[in-house]
């Protein structure tokens, strides 16, 4: 059986602005990154609601197991471009194992279709 390459993660995501990070009780924080005004964080958008927390993108998560490497070049820019010709905005986390792209959660299925539909036309 071959193995699912992109991968639908379930619930809604939320990206949220805190200045300080561990004054805050967080469980399953999915990603966050240090700026100069404070921390960006990447939660479930149950847990931004449970932590009074105001919220931007509500998205879906889907996970690229694709084989590639942090310098890689060419994979976000290929997939970018067929999410933006479909009209789908994209942000994405480039992790050391695997790509994670955050879209607009009402537009997760037709994202999961265009990204399924390049991965499998590249390996048939």
């Amino acid at each position: 059986m071959k193995q699912k390459k992109v991968n639908l993660n379930i619930g809604e995501y939320v990206f949220c602005s805190i200045k300080v990070i561990n004054k805050n009780n967080f469980n399953n924080i999915i990603c966050y990154f240090k700026e100069s005004k404070g921390y960006s964080i990447i939660i479930s958008k149950e847990e931004a609601i449970k932590n009074n927390l105001p919220f931007y993108f509500v998205s879906a998560w889907i996970t690229l197991e694709i084989d590639s490497t942090l310098d890689s070049v060419g994979l976000t820019s290929a997939f970018s471009k067929e999410l933006t010709k479909a009209g789908i905005s994209s942000n994405v986390v480039a992790a050391y194992h695997h790509d994670h792209i955050f879209v607009p959660y009402e537009k997760r299925l037709k994202a999961m279709k265009i990204l399924s539909d390049m991965y499998d036309s590249k390996n048939n």
